[in-house]
């Protein structure tokens, strides 16, 4: 039997990142994987879809040519070659991480892994024991029981990123990330796309004020948006599907050539055995402390399948800080409420901390600032003036409480407010720091500027 120091059993962004750290601390490591090096966010989601995304910004520039003074007369899409040069660009990413195993001698185990008690794994027959193993399985594209997934008519995110042909028609459940992305995406490439949100708007975790513009945005694109409204049942047996809604104005049906289901996630922890280990879970997640122990000695869990944001950014540090506890390095819990979330539709949509909703629930005392693109000299030169920045502060004591932008280019912004954040920056601080003009990024300062009643440029 192979004995390792660290087995992380998945090679996701949380997986081979954590497997990295444990082999740079010195620990004998291994990584399990049933299916392809990268996980689900290098080979099915954050990286393909993004290049699917920048095709799609490719062939809207072409599209509004003329805006820039450029005459192209004739151009077209290629729907098939769009996929494939997604695929490439994903294939790419997970030889790069076959590379980084490699150079940080990282043992890669291929096959289902199923964790035993004892502190051993068996992968299709053969047992591997570590002094600590670490779950990192992630999370699919959940099915619910109205809406179940046939592949063909009824589809999920992984499905939609490689899909033969173009649909001329698709309904999109659910306004979350994913499905304004792929609304985004087949809207600019020609497709009719209609959006079904449960929720009073689109993107509701956002601030509200990034939810209606997006709405405007999308609406301004040809995007049909249906909100406070689910799809009851769907009818896939003529020859395109019916979807089948409910909302306050009655019932209907929405025809399309297919439904893309993008109502969340289900975590991977079935059947890997946890029952017979003994793990405890709790609402499809495993339990775990705030550093990653889970109820069992010698077993961790990370990323999707802990209770944090399922984001690919956040299992790559819990990762990280789960092998430097390991490692007895001395560290800090992470902090959740300082987690930047990021969606790369066209506006992107960036935030931090706390929406002006939330600050008032919490009965904090809040200046408000407000910058709009429309009056950034860089956002107009570059034909993009949808959007803005939102900053939150305390009024009292000047924290920065919540940043909420929306418009071309934030997803690379944000950090500025987690960075400031995490040192405890004040207003004030951030007024005075002299930002690059002209930039996409000086919206953060005059928006700043304008919750103290300073701004220049509105």
């Amino acid at each position: 039997m192979s004995k390792y120091d660290v087995i992380v059993l998945g090679s996701g962004p949380g997986g081979y990142v954590t497997a990295i750290r444990a082999s740079q601390l010195g620990l004998k490591t291994a990584v399990i994987e049933k299916e392809s090096l990268g996980g689900v966010c290098l080979n099915w989601g954050c990286i393909p879809t993004k290049a699917l995304l920048k095709s799609a910004q490719v062939f809207e520039y072409l599209k509004h040519a003329d805006d820039y003074g450029l005459s192209i007369k004739e151009f077209d899409k290629d729907f098939d070659a769009v996929v494939k040069r997604s695929r490439s660009i994903a294939d790419g990413m997970s030889k790069g991480v076959q590379f980084l195993m490699k150079k940080n001698k990282i043992d890669v185990i291929t096959g289902f892994g199923t964790l035993k008690t004892g502190k051993k794994i068996d992968v299709d027959g053969t047992e591997y024991s570590a002094d600590h193993i670490i779950i990192a399985t992630g999370a699919r594209s959940r099915e619910l029981p109205n809406l179940p997934q046939d592949g063909k008519k009824v589809i999920g995110y992984r499905k939609a990123m490689t899909l033969e042909e173009q649909p001329n028609k698709i309904v999109i459940v659910g306004s979350g990330a994913i499905g304004v992305e792929f609304a985004y995406f087949y809207n600019s490439m020609g497709t009719d796309v209609t959006i079904v949100e449960y929720m009073p708007r689109i993107v509701p975790v956002e601030d509200e004020d990034v939810s209606k513009q997006l709405e405007r945005s999308f609406k301004k694109s040809g995007i049909k948006i249906l909100t406070s409204t689910e799809v009851t049942a769907v009818d896939t047996s003529g020859e395109g599907v019916k979807a089948m809604i409910k909302s306050k104005k009655g019932e209907d049906i929405l025809q399309a050539d297919m439904v893309l289901s993008a109502v969340g996630i289900k975590t991977n922890i079935e059947n890997i055995g946890l029952e017979d280990v003994g793990i405890v879970t709790d609402r499809d997640k495993i339990l775990v402390n705030d550093y990653y122990q889970t109820n069992i000695p010698g077993y961790y869990a990370i990323g999707d399948v802990t209770a944090g944001p399922a984001l690919a950014h956040v299992a790559s540090a819990e990762g990280i800080l789960c092998v430097e506890k390991i490692a007895g390095q001395n560290v800090e819990a992470i902090d959740y409420g300082n987690i930047p979330g990021c969606t790369y539709c066209t506006p992107e949509i960036a935030s931090v901390g706390l929406t002006e909703t939330q600050a008032k629930e919490k009965g904090i005392d809040i200046k408000v600032g407000k910058f709009p693109f429309s009056a950034s000299g860089k956002a107009s030169a570059g034909g993009h003036k949808d959007g803005f920045v939102k900053v939150i502060f305390d009024a009292k004591y000047g924290e920065w409480l919540g940043c909420h932008m929306i418009g071309t280019g934030v997803t690379d912004m944000i950090a500025e407010a987690v960075l400031g954040r995490k040192l405890e920056t004040t207003g004030h601080e951030v007024l005075k720091t002299i930002h690059p003009h002209p930039t996409m990024s000086e919206a953060v300062m005059e928006a700043v500027a304008d919750a103290y009643d300073e701004v220049i440029h509105i």
